[in-house]
């Protein structure tokens, strides 16, 4: 299970409504190589699903993850800080082995990607 908390929820539905996404976009998280501990999580937009995704919904949000990324995955809460010193979207991730300087597991601020 992935889940969201109200924080995320909050932008998530902020950023769909600016960007005009429909109810058919759901929220897509994966983890990719990269980063200073060599791994980076990847957020997005998207409308299609693929073969294997595993499909949460948490606090009235839908969430795709293929199934490689979910075994890093399991249990994570996307959460989201904003103001001047703020984080952005960040993982609260009990997987992570270990942090890196910048402050985020598997290091890197996670940025949505417009399609």
């Amino acid at each position: 299970m992935i889940f969201v908390a109200e924080n995320a929820k909050e932008k998530i539905n902020e950023i769909r409504s600016s960007e005009h996404f429909g109810d058919d976009y759901f929220i897509r998280v994966s983890v990719v190589s990269g980063g200073c501990s060599g791994l980076s999580y990847k957020l997005d937009f998207d409308n299609e699903s693929k073969p294997n995704d595993q499909v949460f919904e948490d606090n009235g949000v839908k969430v795709v993850i293929d199934l490689k990324s979910f075994l890093y995955l399991y249990n994570t809460t996307l959460e989201f800080s904003g103001g001047l010193n703020g984080k952005g979207f960040f993982f609260n991730n009990p997987n992570a082995a270990r942090t890196c300087s910048c402050g985020g597991k598997f290091c890197g601020i996670v940025k949505f990607l417009k399609q």
